[in-house]
């Protein structure tokens, strides 16, 4: 059984993001309203805690102040908290998407005023005692009570490297020419394309022969994603020899629920094999960890005039994975 990277293994934690909730204080805003590189979004306080850390990293890097006094301090006190908006350099397609996951994902667990959620048929795993499959306690396993999602993200800048000879370079002053960012434009578009998840660590898996990567691959597609998955929203950055990508999928726990019984009655089973599994996971959640590596390529590209021309293409990967629970 693929083991859960450590220490020693490729993949590193990384620091929370500083949030302050000021917990003890009772005016705390219920609301953000966010302006994401021009689209706005409102969301609600409870939300916005639900979020990953990891994403929540990227939205607010110096933190964030959830307290009605502190935005009050801020701007004099005029203002409601309807009109606050924070300014945030973040892909706002990218957080529809994991705004839209999380809720599809929550809705489904704890269903809705039309349809009841998995949450309400899985109730009586809680009631048991205690077991060495669902941890100490039952009613103590997270992963009985909430819906576990796994958040996988990549950032991934690239760099690229034409032919001695061709006219794509820099001028007097270290600038690009339009030479070479038509080259860097293309190289984007060539690596965009490229969506499946695992291709880029499986190769250098076969090229470095390194076990603890391939482990984490096993891991991940034991638990719930699948070896010929894609990414769930890939974009470049503008302005960026950038591609931010992330994937989420719904954690497999082992809690199976079959058809409702003669009565009605739910019924469900536990694959233990796979909960144990599954709480190795919780390693991660609220405590993203990354891996980082490097991957050089060469591709053909053509340019201005059409001519086909060779390209080294590096790109450094950065890898951020997390365990969230809504």
């Amino acid at each position: 059984m693929a083991g859960v990277p450590t220490a020693s293994s490729p993949i590193t934690q990384v620091s929370q993001v500083p949030t302050q909730t000021n917990l003890g204080q009772p005016n705390l805003l219920t609301r953000l309203h966010l302006d994401l590189r021009g689209r706005r979004f409102t969301v609600d306080r409870e939300t916005i805690m639900n979020l990953p850390e990891s994403v929540l990293l990227c939205l607010f890097p110096n933190g964030l102040v959830l307290s009605r006094q502190s935005v009050a301090m801020s701007d004099g006190g005029d203002n409601e908290e309807d009109e606050e908006v924070y300014g945030v350099d973040f892909d706002p397609d990218c957080f529809a998407y994991v705004l839209a996951f999380f809720k599809n994902a929550a809705d489904a667990f704890y269903g809705t005023e039309n349809s009841p959620g998995l949450f309400a048929a899985q109730q009586h795993l809680m009631d048991g005692s205690p077991s060495p499959d669902l941890g100490p306690s039952p009613s103590q396993n997270p992963l009985l009570t909430k819906q576990a999602i796994i958040v996988l993200r990549e950032e991934l800048e690239y760099f690229s490297i034409p032919p001695k000879g061709t006219p794509a370079g820099t001028d007097e002053h270290g600038i690009a020419n339009a030479a070479l960012i038509d080259v860097k434009r293309k190289c984007g578009g060539y690596l965009l394309e490229k969506r499946n998840i695992f291709t880029a660590l499986q190769r250098n898996v076969h090229k470095e022969n390194n076990i603890a990567e391939q482990h984490l691959i096993d891991m991940l597609c034991m638990s719930g994603f699948d070896r010929e998955d894609e990414w769930g929203y890939r974009a470049l950055e503008p302005n960026r020899c950038c591609i931010s990508s992330i994937a989420l999928v719904l954690l497999k726990t082992g809690i199976v629920h079959h058809s409702p019984g003669p009565n009605g009655e739910p019924r469900v089973a536990v694959d233990y094999n796979q909960m144990a599994t599954a709480q190795k996971l919780l390693l991660f959640w609220r405590k993203p960890a990354r891996k980082c590596w490097w991957d050089g390529i060469e591709i053909e590209i053509q340019d201005s005039e059409g001519a086909a021309q060779q390209v080294k293409l590096w790109a450094r990967r950065v890898w951020t994975l997390e365990l969230s629970l809504v």
